[in-house]
């Protein structure tokens, strides 16, 4: 354990039982923010993940996300959220946690150590899905073994963790390496390690949304707006982009089924919902292209 960097000791702990409570938190509100600066090194790297995410994911495919305990609550956090933000059909998105989703009540650690319950869930990937593996020492059982399944069956393997010499990363196709600081607390990695992991995820899964066309200056225009705060959120995005009034926005969407790009499209003088449909179908689902096939630019619609 004394080689592995996220069960190492922190000096600025010493006495950290006796500080004041204020003291307290100034130096775990310091540990926090040195771990996210982890992030900074590992751009390069997060930058594959997502190409390799979009591309799994446009041509169909699934994404797989696996972690065990704190890092698997990080993935499945991740994962979770995609469908409902981004639109990513839910079929298309998978979650294996050491234990299962049962495992959530009482977050035992036996289930991570468990190699026959890793065997068990790995037999669910198939080769043409992308596997994220996070675990913060890289050397969790469960999450390594899935890891390796996943090599072997012809999966794509995208690995995070944060400690350089993680056996995680040994047959990964993308590795991300968070290399955060001995933890103020030692060994507890929901805390600097787990922030970075949660940084570096969704970074990771929104460049991704952005290249399969989900964004558009700022806006997650393939949004599943399922309440009255995404409908209201839907119809600003149309008015916004399309520069017309709230009203007329909330009638197109009408008329689009609730789909904010097909709305844009409308409002920019797409014939019909089919001609719509098929702009979008011609651009791989990104907003700004189709947009141009009718002759228009975000700011040319704005001005009309």
């Amino acid at each position: 354990m004394s080689k592995i960097a996220t069960e190492a000791t922190n000096g600025k702990a010493d006495g950290l039982d006796r500080l004041p409570p204020a003291a307290v938190l100034e130096r775990l509100a310091a540990g926090q923010q040195e771990a996210a600066k982890a992030v900074d090194k590992a751009l390069g790297s997060i930058a594959r993940a997502a190409e390799l995410v979009a591309d799994t994911l446009r041509d169909g495919s699934r994404l797989v996300y696996v972690g065990a305990g704190s890092s698997g609550l990080m993935a499945m956090a991740d994962a979770l959220e995609l469908p409902g933000t981004y639109g990513i059909p839910r079929e298309q998105i998978v979650l294996l946690l050491a234990g299962g989703m049962s495992s959530l009540t009482d977050m035992e650690g036996a289930p991570e150590d468990d190699l026959f319950l890793a065997e068990r869930d790995a037999a669910a990937i198939v080769p043409s899905d992308c596997v994220i593996c996070v675990s913060a020492s890289g050397f969790t059982p469960y999450a390594v073994a899935i890891a390796d399944q996943a090599k072997a069956r012809g999966a794509k393997v995208i690995a995070m963790a944060n400690n350089g010499n993680a056996k995680l990363f040994h047959e990964a196709d993308i590795r991300i390496l968070l290399e955060t600081p001995p933890e103020l607390v030692a060994g507890s990695t929901r805390m600097g390690a787990g922030t970075a992991q949660k940084i570096a995820l969704n970074m990771l899964s929104t460049l991704a949304a952005i290249k399969l066309g989900h964004v558009h200056d700022g806006h997650m225009i393939n949004l599943r707006a399922d309440n009255e705060k995404l409908r209201a959120r839907a119809a600003g995005m149309v008015a916004e982009i399309a520069g017309i009034e709230i009203e007329q926005a909330g009638d197109w969407l009408g008329k689009a089924g609730g789909s904010v790009k097909l709305a844009i499209l409308l409002a920019a003088g797409a014939s019909d919902l089919a001609a719509a449909q098929a702009l979008l179908l011609q651009t791989q689902q990104v907003l700004r292209p189709a947009l141009a096939e009718l002759g228009h630019s975000t700011s040319s619609i704005k001005r009309a």
